[in-house]
């Protein structure tokens, strides 16, 4: 059904990992045990300092003989250097990239449904999601190297929800080997063979993720343009509506719509605590000034806006009244929440709540600037023309791709 939240379910183990520092030790760990199969997809897989890490983990499983899928978007990463695609080759890892564009690049409608989700399963039995890349924390490829490391959060997971992250995996992986299987005119009966595989591979895992786990309450988010169109926007309003005393969010690309706006102004109006953690440094053109007429309203209404500085800023990831947590890869804008493909892990949990809280807390206090409401309202007439500009840009490219948001 379109739009349904997925109930929390519980038995779950929960690791909150922060960058791609704590992130890759642990999912290289998850892969050099594992013994059948390792699923994997990410929107950048870059393969300068620790990103190879996890390249060479791939090698390594499939060697031995585990089944390795990969699937990297065709806009988020670049071409696979031709000795490490060799190696991975030889080695047996099956690598497909997502949507590669074509003639007229994101343009053309449709290319604009990106592969945004960065998800990891291990045996059926681990799994990952959130908001890093397969990227170092300290390398940006468009920026270069960074002073200090992206501040980005991912989970380690245990549980129930690990089979809805393979079943999702498995499917589009399923689609993208069947649609090149049509176009080169030669489909067979593989898909039915990897269908069975997999069934037999869940089956076995089912013990595994039966016994001996806490009972954290947990759900898998997804987004796409079929059955899960809006359960990310959903799962955010209706914690925000229900929130009673704090709500914060930090998000890398904060544009939201009409809808998030005003409950966000809502629950600020009926004393709830509204903090935002967002970019303060510029990254991205569009991304970076059409937020920037979102703040007046929130401002006005009380809201506290701060500018992470450090380093770029790459989270989505909220707590709500210190039990309802979300953390992966969906962006409060409109090509997460319209069009890309998305992932988040939404925890009802005190203990995993109060950690990532009490991090958001430290960036908040220690590494952000507070936006001064009146200093806002005074921005320079050029700053407010690069924001309309922003804006219209936005515009034109959804209405290009058939949607309407801002």
């Amino acid at each position: 059904m379109a739009h349904r939240i997925p109930p929390l379910r519980s038995g779950h183990h929960l690791q909150l990992l922060e960058g791609s520092r704590e992130l890759f030790p642990a999912m290289v760990a998850a892969i050099d045990a594992a013994q059948a199969e390792v699923r994997l997809e990410t929107y950048i897989f870059d393969f300068t300092h620790t990103g190879a890490e996890v390249a060479y983990a791939l090698e390594r499983a499939a060697r031995r003989g585990v089944a390795v899928h990969v699937v990297v978007d065709g806009v988020g990463s670049a071409a696979l250097p031709q000795p490490l695609l060799h190696r991975l080759e030889l080695a047996g890892v099956q690598w497909h990239v997502y949507s590669p564009p074509g003639r007229f690049g994101l343009l053309w409608p449709g290319q604009w449904r990106r592969l945004h989700r960065k998800l990891c399963v291990v045996d059926h039995a681990v799994g990952f999601c959130g908001g890093i890349n397969i990227l170092d924390d300290f390398h940006d490829p468009n920026h270069g190297p960074l002073a200090a490391p992206r501040l980005d959060f991912a989970v380690r997971v245990t549980g129930p929800l690990v089979r809805g992250m393979h079943a999702a995996m498995e499917r589009l992986w399923l689609r993208i080997v069947a649609v090149r299987q049509l176009r080169h005119a030669q489909l067979s009966g593989s898909l039915l063979t990897l269908r069975a595989s997999a069934t037999r591979g869940a089956v076995a895992a089912a013990a595994v993720l039966s016994h001996g786990l806490p009972r954290a309450k947990a759900a898998l988010l997804l987004r796409d343009n079929v059955r899960n169109r809006a359960s990310i926007e959903r799962a955010y309003l209706r914690a925000i509506g229900r929130a009673r005393g704090e709500i914060l969010i930090a998000n890398a690309y904060f544009v939201p719509g009409g809808r998030m706006r005003r409950a966000l102004v809502n629950a600020a109006k009926r004393g709830v605590q509204v903090t935002l953690l967002v970019q303060g440094r510029y990254e991205y053109f569009m991304q970076y000034y059409a937020a920037r007429p979102v703040f007046g309203a929130l401002l006005r209404a009380g809201v506290h806006i701060i500018e992470y500085e450090p380093s770029f800023l790459h989270a989505k990831v909220a707590v709500v009244d210190g039990q309802w947590a979300t953390v992966g890869s969906s962006n409060l804008d409109p090509l997460s929440l319209l069009l890309a493909r998305e992932a988040n892990v939404v925890v009802h949990d005190t203990a995993f709540a109060a950690r990532l809280r009490g991090r958001l807390l430290h960036a908040v206090q220690h590494e952000g600037r507070r936006m001064d409401p009146a200093i806002y309202e005074n921005r320079s007439t050029t700053a407010r023309a690069k924001e309309w500009l922003a804006r219209v840009v936005m515009r034109l490219l959804l209405a290009i791709q058939g949607k309407k948001y801002l």
